[in-house]
């Protein structure tokens, strides 16, 4: 039978080579030469024509079977939510985070629950040996008999143990150190990560094994290796967060079988992660009350509503080009915020230094913040606190105008849970609202009305 062959392909005009070449001859292009393995044609070698495999052959698509609604649970519900209520059996699975934030231990977490739960599991581990994940398994409280743990980088070697061991869940810790024998790069490489990928998606399709592999994030935060690594698998998750805090945010970017906007939170301790069932009391349980700068905005992730703090602090700047900066929130964002500030209101935020942050770790991307952040900077600015009972929300434009945003009910009934008595929103979103009179709604139409409805009414 003949054996597998790899060539150099040109990622940009498609050109073949049999070696590697700095510059394609074709396109000029530099360093586009890609290591790929092209396998025989089925039926080539036999010295007759091969037949296809009736698993190939179209299908309509009502004489397809039921389509399998059953979900693997891992026994962590914020883990669940994000993947879209649980682990889908036969996906592929690509978890994604800074050296050190969390991932082995969560996926070990996952796995020795799922085990609990009468699951196979098969954890392959490229860059710890056997004995290292053993030990962390049992500071974490994971050990399990139908847990499995192997050391291995081999691509054909982990294929051999899955047929022994036929586990529904495979992990492999890292894909960035995990190689297949049919090329000759180095583990890594653009060509090994793309082979591996595609194997790995291979055997999750054909078997129904649910895999999830580990990737490297480079500086700039993307996954390391190529981007085409994100379109092979079924579900793409971020595990964020800084080192040194103790939250960590799950995210999902990509997800074939659920909704990509719900999180799960995380608290990292001694004994491993926790979930955090109630994100909103976490966020808000450092929050220092009556100090300038610090507001409460309702944010959505998904279905679920979240109270988080915008802090913001305006100060004179001691440098001849003022400094600009904003954590949690879009830079470009608050640039423009700051711009309808000093156009509106007057505010001269140009000489002074200005900074923008949302303490735990969560990045707020929706335009219903615009509000909060902006107040949080009039807030520093004038060095007045703003009262403790309200909560903001609320997007803003160039005009000035404040526009309405969505979900206002349940950003309300977040913020009523927690104590919060009044709301600074858009005066558009007052029209239909059903508010009981559970809380003290003040409209806003404009941002030149905000000093005063923030501060002076009662």
């Amino acid at each position: 039978m003949p054996r597998p062959k790899a060539v150099f392909i040109c990622r940009e005009c498609g050109y073949q080579s049999l070696r590697w070449m700095g510059r394609c001859p074709d396109c000029q292009a530099w360093d586009s030469l890609e290591e790929k393995v092209l396998l025989p044609p089925k039926g080539m070698g036999a010295g007759v024509e091969g037949e296809r495999s009736p698993a190939s052959k179209p299908l309509a698509i009502t004489e397809l079977g039921p389509i399998p609604a059953s979900r693997m649970s891992t026994g962590m519900k914020e883990f669940d939510r994000t993947l879209g209520g649980g682990i889908m059996p036969g996906s592929l699975i690509l978890l994604g985070g800074d050296p050190g934030i969390g991932k082995s231990t969560l996926l070990l977490q996952a796995s020795a629950e799922l085990s609990r739960r009468g699951q196979t599991v098969l954890y392959v581990s490229g860059e710890e040996s056997t004995e290292q994940v053993q030990s962390r398994a049992a500071r974490l409280g994971s050990l399990s008999e139908r847990l499995f743990l192997a050391n291995e980088t081999s691509l054909e070697c982990i294929l051999s143990q899955v047929e022994w061991v036929r586990p529904s869940l495979l992990v492999i810790d890292s894909i960035q150190t995990t190689y297949s024998e049919n090329l000759q790069s180095p583990p890594g490489s653009i060509g090994q990560i793309r082979e591996v990928a595609h194997r790995l998606l291979e055997l999750a399709k054909g078997s129904r094994v649910s895999v999830f592999i580990v990737g490297h994030v480079t500086k700039d935060g993307s996954l390391a290796g190529p981007r085409a690594l994100e379109h092979i698998v079924d579900t793409v998750i971020y595990f964020e967060g800084e080192r040194q805090n103790l939250y960590r945010i799950l995210k999902a970017t990509k997800n074939r079988f659920g909704s990509t906007q719900e999180i799960g939170v995380f608290e990292m301790g001694e004994g491993g992660l926790k979930e955090v069932e109630n994100p909103s009391q976490s966020f808000l349980s450092e929050r220092s009350i009556g100090s300038s700068g610090s507001v409460i905005v309702p944010v959505m992730e998904g279905t679920r509503a979240l109270l988080v703090e915008v802090q913001a602090l305006v100060t004179p700047s001691s440098t001849a080009i003022p400094r600009k900066m904003a954590s949690g929130v879009d830079f470009n964002r608050t640039q423009i915020l700051m711009a309808v500030l000093e156009k509106r209101l007057g505010m001269g935020l140009q000489s002074l230094d200005v900074y923008v942050n949302i303490p735990g770790g969560l990045q707020v991307e929706e335009t219903a913040a615009d509000l909060g952040i902006a107040c949080a900077v009039i807030s520093s600015f004038r060095n007045r606190p703003v009262p403790p009972e309200v909560v903001i929300l609320g997007e803003i434009g160039l005009a000035g105008e404040v526009r309405g945003v969505g979900q206002v009910e349940r950003r309300l009934a977040e913020a009523r849970h927690h104590g919060f008595s009044r709301c600074l929103l858009p005066q558009s979103n007052l029209k239909g609202l059903i508010n009981r009179g559970e809380m003290e709604l003040i409209g806003v139409e404009r941002v030149e009305a905000l000093t005063e409805r923030l501060f002076l009414a009662k």
